[in-house]
């Protein structure tokens, strides 16, 4: 069969997860919206903070910033649909706008992974080449480099949706997922074109990951190596102990990412809401959990968070002490 390039689709439709009962809409409604809630306070704090902060203001804090960003769009360019869809069974999602959040989601989180990467080259030269760090790390390398990710992966993305564009939509509009995906909504194309298409979709998404993820497995693998020959316990623990943040992190988006990839390259097959529920997992879970990984594994952010916090309780008492002496 001979397909034109004429798209009969106006809209799709989100399913969701399929297999859910409407009895559970409305936990799972609130589930969502409340991470929503922690994405938007935990990041928008972070990005507050270190701005306000002086003290804050060096390159390590700046990428925070700038990941701190980037999950705080992520989480608004995927929640709120997925909210509204069992909120208020508001499952329609236009054609553009598919389309458009399509290249959001997947445009932040090549974006997500480019960050970790600079915060791996970040700790490698702080650790292995101290000598060169204050002079190739700071705030202007850093900023160039932030900025370059992401315009760079914004307009390689405009490729990839472009290229999806040109196929053909005259199937099924049901999404099975929770968000606009580009395998999902190419799966509904026409034409035999479409696995081509697929094919440089994924080539792309697996040079977005794996290349970051080489040199950042590189990089830590060093720090270990540069960290084992120091001789004092105490200078190999403050040295690690500026790593685990960024370890975490990296852990956090590649880890489950890794497993869903290495599971389907091996046959292993999971139930269809369960795949969809790890994908949303690994996709949401580390903009929510970021945040409180900078303020409880980063000693300067917390340092200065406890001593603001002291600084308000002591404000706090000498204010009721001036009332009850005013009263008196």
């Amino acid at each position: 069969m001979v397909y034109k390039n004429i798209t009969t689709i106006k809209d799709f439709v989100i399913l969701g997860f399929p297999g859910l009962h409407p009895t559970y809409y409305g936990p799972v409604s609130a589930l969502l919206f409340f991470t929503y809630l922690v994405i938007l306070a935990g990041n928008i704090f972070i990005l507050v903070f270190v701005g306000f902060e002086r003290r804050l203001q060096k390159p390590t804090y700046l990428i925070f910033c700038h990941l701190a960003m980037n999950d705080f769009l992520f989480g608004t360019v995927t929640l709120p649909k997925i909210i509204s869809r069992y909120w208020w069974d508001d499952k329609i999602a236009s054609f553009g706008a598919c389309f458009t959040q399509m290249y959001f989601v997947h445009s932040l989180g090549a974006i997500h992974s480019l960050f970790l990467l600079i915060m791996a080259l970040d700790r490698f030269i702080a650790i292995c080449l101290p000598l060169k760090y204050p002079v190739l790390i700071t705030n202007n390398s850093i900023s160039i480099a932030c900025g370059m990710s992401w315009i760079g992966t914004f307009v390689r993305m405009m490729a990839v949706v472009l290229h999806a564009l040109s196929l053909p939509y005259c199937s099924s509009n049901i999404i099975v997922q929770c968000y606009c995906d580009h395998i999902s909504i190419t799966n509904l194309a026409c034409g035999g074109n479409v696995k081509h298409v697929q094919t440089v979709a994924v080539g792309l998404a697996m040079f977005s990951l794996l290349l970051p993820l080489s040199f950042i497995f590189f990089s830590y693998i060093s720090i270990f190596i540069v960290v084992l020959r120091i001789p004092n316990m105490e200078s190999r623990y403050k040295t690690l102990s500026t790593c685990t943040p960024q370890l975490f992190i990296s852990c956090l988006y590649y880890l489950p990412r890794c497993f869903v990839y290495l599971a389907h390259a091996t046959g292993f097959s999971f139930g269809l809401d369960f795949r969809i529920l790890l994908i949303l997992l690994y996709s949401l879970l580390p903009p929510a959990v970021n945040p409180i990984i900078y303020c409880l594994k980063t000693k300067d952010i917390k340092e200065v968070l406890m001593k603001r916090l002291e600084n308000a309780k002591v404000g706090m008492k000498q204010t009721s002490k001036s009332t009850v002496c005013c009263v008196v």
